[in-house]
């Protein structure tokens, strides 16, 4: 009997809960437009000079990079970082140094 009045006042505390009304909901407003993407692709000229292989990179018309291919197969850049012309040499890969520390020994 104990049971029975327990679960009836259960009940009867819950129906106040589900008799409320959901808030009312506002539509979401639509999202911007993606930006498009306005950077122009770059102009690549490939070159054969003697047994290497140059590729000269442009956007609008500037030379900013260019890629030497010696005939050995490992490629350097040359890369004009300040816009102003002056090309500066940086390889694929820089020299490494490697950490010597030791850690632990016995």
């Amino acid at each position: 009997m104990r049971r029975k009045l327990i679960a009836l006042l259960m009940v009867v505390a819950a129906t106040p809960l589900a008799a409320q009304q959901p808030p009312k909901l506002e539509p979401l407003p639509e999202p911007p437009p993606m930006p498009s993407d306005q950077t122009p692709e770059p102009q690549v000229t490939i070159i054969k000079r003697g047994q290497d292989t140059v590729q000269e990179y442009r956007i609008s018309g500037k030379l900013y990079m260019i890629k030497v291919t010696p005939p050995h197969g490992v490629p350097y850049y040359l890369i004009d970082q300040e816009g102003n012309g002056v090309m500066t040499r940086q390889d694929v890969m820089p020299t490494l140094a490697v950490p010597l520390w030791v850690l632990k020994s016995w």
